[in-house]
């Protein structure tokens, strides 16, 4: 009975589909601080710049590699890369961590959802998924995701980081995080910061509508704003952390 302890998160998992739809089930209190995005969590940090190396800043992130085997699931069918964006998504998944979406990857469990003419995509897969105390990789930054719209440039040529939402996580810490491992990615892969995108940056065609509410704390009634704005400035801030001064 003890493998069946992972069955609850991942048959949530795999009915929400990271598809951006809030699961408003019961649960525990929170315990690790708070899902509510304080403005102060955006932005650009005050006091000296602290810089430090990549390996230094991927540390900070809590940075580890989980893999979805290759030749399974979301990577049975290896499709070769060189990533030109990175795409941010939010899971709207309240019930599970890094370590619950990375088990579900392996297993299966998130299947692509269905077009209008009925057909399947395959599996999900995204490359990272952070949370409020770690980032774990899926799968190689030189392999096409399957995680933005189908068949077309934001799953060909970007990157894919969710981020989780669980209750109780300390949801400024995951955004500083993903902020911190997207400036990585940019130096690791030369990618500039205007090809840093939301979710909502790629049309999904045949879906109403087509560019989807994501990730929805980093959106203004929906689309980039202030709010959005304000995230590539943390990030241009984690990239500035990276070239010192000489």
């Amino acid at each position: 009975m003890k493998s069946l302890r992972w069955l609850p998160p991942l048959i949530l998992l795999a009915s929400l589909a990271i598809n951006c739809t809030p699961y408003y089930g019961g649960g525990a209190p929170a315990r690790r601080g708070s899902t509510r995005l304080p403005m102060g969590s955006l932005g650009v940090p005050k006091g000296p710049v602290p810089y430090t190396t990549s390996g230094g800043m991927a540390r900070e992130v809590g940075l580890r590699a989980d893999m979805v085997p290759k030749g399974s699931h979301g990577r049975k069918v290896v499709r070769p890369m060189t990533p030109r964006y990175i795409t941010i998504h939010s899971t709207q998944n309240w019930s599970a961590d890094a370590a619950q979406h990375a088990l579900a990857l392996k297993r299966g469990a998130l299947r692509a959802p269905k077009r209008k003419d009925g057909n399947r995509i395959g599996y999900l897969i995204w490359h990272f998924t952070v949370d409020d105390h770690s980032a774990i990789q899926h799968m190689p930054t030189t392999e096409q995701g399957e995680h933005a719209d189908f068949d077309g440039p934001g799953n060909r040529y970007s990157i894919g980081i969710e981020m989780c939402e669980e209750r109780g996580s300390n949801l400024a810490s995951t955004i500083d995080r993903t902020a911190k491992l997207t400036a990585i990615l940019m130096r690791k892969h030369n990618i500039p910061l205007r090809n840093v995108v939301p979710h909502y940056h790629w049309p999904r065609k045949g879906q109403s509508p087509p560019n989807k509410n994501c990730p929805h704390f980093l959106l203004d009634n929906g689309r980039p704003g202030p709010k959005w704005r304000a995230f590539l400035a943390r990030v241009n801030y984690h990239c500035q952390r990276l070239n010192p001064p000489r």
